[in-house]
């Protein structure tokens, strides 16, 4: 059997009982991140995280052990995605405000062969501090409208010069930097993370917050609506469906014309529009100076309304046959009265 060095069995000790102890395992890709960086990085995870790095293998080993003693088998999952320079991130902090954390976390980089973008570079239009020269050229044959003004180099419109994922060839990554346009990023990058048994990666953590807001406010109105509607009582809906009722027995009572404090004024109110309808059809020597006034009123008041010819025809047609049903009414409800 091969002797184990002795530091190895107690950082994979060390390790396992840090896993241990928080909720939260995550593992994150340390590789790419400088030495100096990496330090401000754990300066910002102070009392939110702890951050091991250490060699990939005896961070396997280190999760068979944490599965073993908490007898919880999905911590080994975790091992599927150990990849470049592993380190092990252990918190309270739940993983998708983790992953957020995370994310907001990473500054940006110059530009390096080789590598992919993260999202889409863009160069942006504007005059550059740069001098004539054979960049000029460089930049044209990459499909970057570059052009001499006032002594400068100077970019004509936005341009896409790398989608998200394609890599950055030497000589991109050198106009890049000398317009001094960062396209990478420097900071931990999230491989997966686990809670309660379930392991998460970066794919499920990255979701877009407004619209999650977005779908939970429809779904909340949708539920409230239906609440509502089938007068299913609850703290947030009682008052509108009070209101709603109150509306409904309100309308009714003004349809059959039976007069309370609330409905006095619509029902009046209905009867005045049926009046001056019946007055409109009356000869005008037959009305008096009063209600000449209210229908001229009436008319300047349709008259002053915007609307296209078309539209307020119907409008107006659509008016004369409400009215028109409501005169009906009135006049059965009057018959139904006096016999």
């Amino acid at each position: 059997m091969a002797h184990v060095a002795e530091w190895k069995k107690k950082e994979v000790e060390e390790l396992a009982k840090l896993l241990q102890d928080y909720p939260v395992i995550a593992l994150v890709d340390v590789a790419d991140v400088p030495a100096y960086p990496l330090s401000k990085m754990r300066e910002s995870l102070r009392d939110k995280a702890v951050l091991r790095v250490s060699r990939n293998t005896l961070i396997e080993l280190a999760l068979k052990r944490a599965a073993q003693e908490l007898n919880d088998s999905n911590i080994e999952k975790l091992i599927e995605h150990i990849q470049g320079g592993a380190g092990i991130l252990v918190t309270k902090m739940n993983p998708f405000k983790l992953y957020k954390f995370l994310e907001e976390s990473k500054k940006p980089a110059p530009a390096k062969a080789g590598v992919p973008a993260p999202r889409d570079v863009v160069v942006p239009a504007g005059p550059t501090p740069l001098s004539p020269g054979p960049l000029v050229g460089e930049m044209q044959a990459l499909g970057i409208p570059a052009r001499i003004e006032k002594g400068k180099v100077s970019i004509q419109k936005d341009t896409v010069v790398l989608k998200a994922g394609e890599i950055i060839t030497p000589q991109l990554a050198n106009i890049l930097n000398q317009l001094g346009i960062e396209p990478l990023e420097v900071g931990l990058k999230l491989l997966a993370a686990y809670e309660h048994g379930i392991v998460y990666t970066p794919e499920v953590l990255a979701i877009d917050e407004e619209q999650y807001i977005s779908m939970l406010q429809q779904a909340y109105m949708h539920a409230f609506n239906l609440s509502v509607n089938v007068a299913y009582p609850t703290k947030q809906t009682i008052e509108a469906i009070i209101q709603k009722a109150f509306l409904g027995a309100k309308n009714v009572a003004v349809e059959a014309g039976y007069i309370t404090k609330e409905t006095a004024g619509d029902i009046l109110g209905k009867a005045f529009r049926i009046a001056l309808f019946i007055a409109q059809e009356l000869p005008e020597e037959l009305l008096d100076e009063k209600t000449k006034e209210l229908l001229n009123q009436q008319a300047q008041v349709i008259a002053a309304q915007p609307q296209p010819a078309e539209e307020a025809e119907e409008k107006v047609e659509e008016e004369e046959e409400e009215e028109e049903k409501e005169e009906e009414e009135a006049l059965a409800g009057l018959g139904a009265l006096f016999g």
